[in-house]
């Protein structure tokens, strides 16, 4: 299943792809003429500046995104008043959340179809897709239609998926930690800014500017897509330069129903068929959910409990943003660093030697999540309560960004398929698990109600253990996991 060369001792030097197997012999270099320049060279080997401008402009999509999303958390009350005249509490919380749902519904047909027809045709219609459901947002009549649009949102975010598989197609493993943590620290900093504004923005402009910005942004982000990124899916590349050349003669690019009905399959399949994946997956979504559940308590912490206005809201959020800044401190130059330490002695590196950080955050989540609720409850100084938030976030990103490189090491070619099944499970429990802190602490209050959640926490820390101890051996019960 992975790209692999096959040699035998008189025989042609061929190339497996997925099904399809190729005479490396048959490329010859007159393809230039052709007009064929895109597809001459391996991605690996295209400059190092090009592929680093491809990665600032992936953080960029991501910026964006995280920005859209995240910036109407700290104003989602004040938003509902304005609609509808009342602001309730599940409301705000479902204008924030049902972002993931949708989210949770897009990746399971943009992974597998861009294993069908490439990555560059999904990302550059999703973005316009997410671009004409941002002005719908902005001129939202009432918050459902705004609960609507957000949906749509969710579904079109392209970038999440498809950004880490496309840094596994243009890098090698020994930098793919550093490419990830960036386009993963990126798009923080880009929710760290919206939530911070948005309290200002909204007092001066009105929170219909909040989201003009971001229609800006988009724009600027497609204008980016069309001008700069270009193919960069080894399976797509081959196959369109075959057809150029004239070398594939069974095979047209026309993708008929049975395969557009397996592809949409992968990604269930593949998660069905491995254990590491599935239990990853849990994981990296409880994990990251904690982000929405900082959204979400935090805005009626600080206008209740604290009694700050929205201004001083939003500034709250920040901390959030440092939490983000030193975790890409740690991850940047320790994640590739540890990988090429343990896989000293190793022809290969394992995947599983991107898990130490991620067993580091998930051992010190608990405690921040303890601390950040009986600051709430007993209404402890308020630079305690930020440092728990700031606390939360270095954790949580510490124990979550190496996963998307584990999956991206583990799965090659099928790498947006396992990426698919850990979004998913991401986005679903960003969506529900907010509203059940919500309900929870509604009953028994915020400290009992975050004890909890740590409790729970430490539970989930085992997981990461356990597949950096066994996942080397449990990888192999799956056919789409890549071992050579």
């Amino acid at each position: 299943m992975a790209v692999s060369p096959v040699m035998k001792d008189a025989e042609p030097l061929l190339l497996n792809v997925g099904e399809d197997q190729y005479n490396l012999e048959e490329f010859p270099e007159e393809s230039v003429a052709l007009g064929d320049s895109d597809y001459l060279e391996d991605q690996i080997e295209w400059s190092e500046s090009f592929k680093w401008g491809v990665v600032g402009l992936l953080s960029f999509m991501g910026f964006t995104v995280s920005f859209t999303c995240i910036s109407i958390a700290p104003v989602a009350s004040y938003i509902v008043d304005d609609l509808d005249g009342s602001g309730g509490t599940n409301s705000a919380v479902l204008m924030v959340t049902i972002w993931e749902l949708g989210e949770a519904v897009g990746p399971l047909f943009i992974a597998p179809l861009s294993e069908v027809f490439g990555r560059y045709p999904l990302i550059i219609t999703l973005n316009m897709v997410f671009f004409l459901a941002t002005i719908f947002a902005a001129v939202s009549p009432s918050s459902t239609l705004l609960i609507a649009s957000r949906a749509l949102m969710g579904m079109s975010t392209a970038s999440n998926v498809l950004s880490p598989a496309i840094i596994g197609d243009i890098f090698e493993p020994d930098q793919r930690g550093t490419a990830i943590s960036l386009i993963t620290f990126i798009p923080l900093i880009g929710s760290g800014v919206g939530s911070a504004l948005s309290g200002i923005i909204m007092e001066k402009l009105g929170w219909r500017a909040l989201i003009w910005i971001s229609v800006a942004l988009t724009s600027i982000s497609q204008l980016l897509l069309f001008t700069y990124f270009r193919e960069t899916y080894k399976v797509s590349i081959l196959q369109r330069r075959a057809a150029r050349l004239g070398l594939e003669k069974r095979r047209t690019h026309r993708v008929g129903l049975a395969e557009l009905r397996g592809c949409v399959m992968r990604p269930a399949m593949v998660l069905l068929s491995s254990g590491v994946l599935a239990a990853l997956a849990l994981f990296g979504s409880i994990i990251f959910a904690h982000l929405y559940v900082v959204a979400t308590t935090l805005p009626a912490i600080l206008k209740n409990t604290y009694k700050l206005s929205a201004t001083a809201t939003g500034l709250s959020f920040l901390a959030n943003g440092l939490g983000s800044l030193m975790s890409f401190a740690v991850l940047t130059p320790f994640l590739d660093k540890i990988y090429m330490k343990l896989r000293a002695g190793n022809r290969v590196g394992l995947p599983e030697h991107r898990l130490p950080l991620s067993i580091i955050g998930a051992l010190t989540l608990p405690p921040a999540v303890v601390l950040y609720g009986w600051c709430a409850e007993y209404r402890l100084p308020l630079p305690l309560l930020l440092f728990s938030i700031t606390w939360i976030r270095l954790s949580m990103m510490l124990a979550f960004s190496p996963l998307a490189t584990y999956m991206v090491d583990a799965f090659g070619v099928y790498s947006a398929s396992a990426l698919a099944g850990l979004v998913t499970f991401r986005c679903l429990a960003g969506a529900f698990m907010p509203l059940a802190i919500t309900q929870i602490t509604g009953q028994i209050g915020y400290g009992r109600g975050f004890t909890v959640l740590g409790v729970f926490d430490i539970g989930l820390a085992l997981i990461p253990v356990l597949v950096l101890r066994y996942g080397s051996r449990w990888r192999l019960r799956s056919m789409y996991t890549r071992t050579d």
